[in-house]
């Protein structure tokens, strides 16, 4: 589903919630209800399917969630690897689970980008860091989708 069509088939008035797919984690944010603003949420440990689409559907309930969009790790040559293979098919599971259109956006440096706000802005040491970076990764891939929706 490209940006056109997943824009189309979202509720009015409705947050998105961005993931940041890694094994052993699950990076979480969420937007307001304008789909304006990207914020961190939380940091899932990934433990079995089950317990890790139970965590999403509270969040999905709690926060008003009418959409998913998933950091897609590409190569840096733009092709996509078993990483993203991974992410696909997660993506998938919780897009059958939860009836919510799904959309992908290039993540690529975001944990990097991430990382380097946390040292400079935030100025949180690396035991500090390594506890939000996957939500502040996902917020940031959440955030360059929510840009990008507005000019669509």
């Amino acid at each position: 589903m490209n940006i056109r069509e997943f824009k189309a088939a979202l509720p009015e008035k409705k947050a998105l919630i961005g993931f940041d797919y890694g094994s052993r984690r699950l990076g979480v944010a969420v937007s307001d209800l304008s789909r304006t603003i990207a914020s961190s949420h939380t940091i899932i440990l990934r433990q079995n399917m089950e317990k890790d689409t139970d965590a999403v559907r509270r969040i999905i309930e709690e926060k008003e969630i009418g959409g998913m969009v998933f950091g897609l790790p590409l190569q840096m040559d733009g092709t996509e690897g078993a990483t993203a293979a991974e992410v696909r098919t997660f993506a998938g599971v919780l897009a059958k689970k939860f009836s919510l259109p799904v959309a992908f956006w290039d993540e690529r440096l975001s944990s990097s980008a991430a990382e380097n706000f946390l040292i400079r802005e935030a100025d949180l040491s690396r035991k500090k860091r390594k506890k939000v970076l996957d939500a502040s990764a996902a917020a940031y891939i959440l955030q360059g989708f929510l840009d990008a929706l507005t000019y669509v």
